[in-house]
């Protein structure tokens, strides 16, 4: 008898905050992940051994997202982790988590600044999907993560709400364009989350603000935003594609 192959999943950003727990939730689904970090080496490797400790593989991958040069040698980096720890050539689940936040006034907004979010926040994610395809399988999924803050404006996020405007197009265009190859392709927005070193945790008067305007009375957890990216990969929702979901509890209705 064969076994069946196992399912993996690409996580990128996700040595922490939202990715690092869409990598957990995805894996205690079962699924082996590879977990995509900037700059938090020791951070990223503290994820793997946690998945390792439900009994699932992983693997740590540095990704720079925003140098598009750098995105050929990260697709070869996947393909041997892919072969040395799986013993298979492609992947089922890329979730495009990765993002930089930030932003200014739109009269103070400068062209690096808007250089530097567009290429991690949109060019980035645009170009690591199209090089990583053949990779993915067909009857794959694709969810990119957006924001509350491309229907909520807020004064000072235009270049960030901008790009994940631009990423809300680009999945119904993929889901389109990938149909053919049965990969649904997602977008999930959350609201807004508290996470390690953001100011809805560690501003008091700022996430007691935004709990009073949240139906359901807190700010979101990081854990708010992974269980429902997972729910996306499950075989019982292989029938939405081209979607934006919107995961706030329900802010600024």
């Amino acid at each position: 008898m064969t076994q069946d192959k196992p399912k993996i999943a690409l996580v990128t950003g996700a040595s922490r905050g939202l990715g690092k727990n869409t990598a957990l939730a995805v894996a205690k689904k079962g699924v082996g992940v590879i977990v995509t970090y900037l700059n938090g080496e020791a951070e990223a490797k503290s994820v793997v051994s946690e998945i390792e400790a439900m009994g699932n593989k992983a693997v740590a991958l540095q990704l720079d997202i925003g140098s598009i040069e750098t995105l050929d040698m990260f697709v070869i980096q996947v393909k041997q982790a892919l072969q040395n720890t799986w013993g298979i050539e492609q992947f089922d689940f890329l979730i495009n988590n990765a993002e930089i936040s930030g932003g200014s006034l739109f009269v103070e907004t400068t062209e690096e600044e808007f250089d530097r979010i567009f290429n991690v926040n949109f060019k980035g994610v645009f170009f690591l999907t199209q090089k990583l395809l053949p990779l993915l399988k067909d009857g794959g999924r694709i969810v990119n993560v957006s924001s509350f803050l491309t229907r909520t404006i807020s004064p000072g996020r235009a270049i960030y709400a901008s790009m994940k405007g631009a990423i809300e197009v680009l999945t119904r265009s993929l889901a389109k364009e990938l149909g053919q190859r049965q990969i649904t392709v997602n977008v999930v927005a959350p609201g807004a989350i508290a996470t390690e070193g953001s100011v809805v945790q560690d501003n008091p008067e700022i996430n007691k603000y935004i709990a009073s305007q949240t139906a359901l009375g807190r700010v979101g957890k990081p854990d708010d935003i992974g269980g429902a990216i997972a729910l996306l990969l499950s075989e019982e929702n292989r029938w939405i594609t081209g979607q934006r979901i919107e995961v706030s509890g329900g802010q600024s209705l």
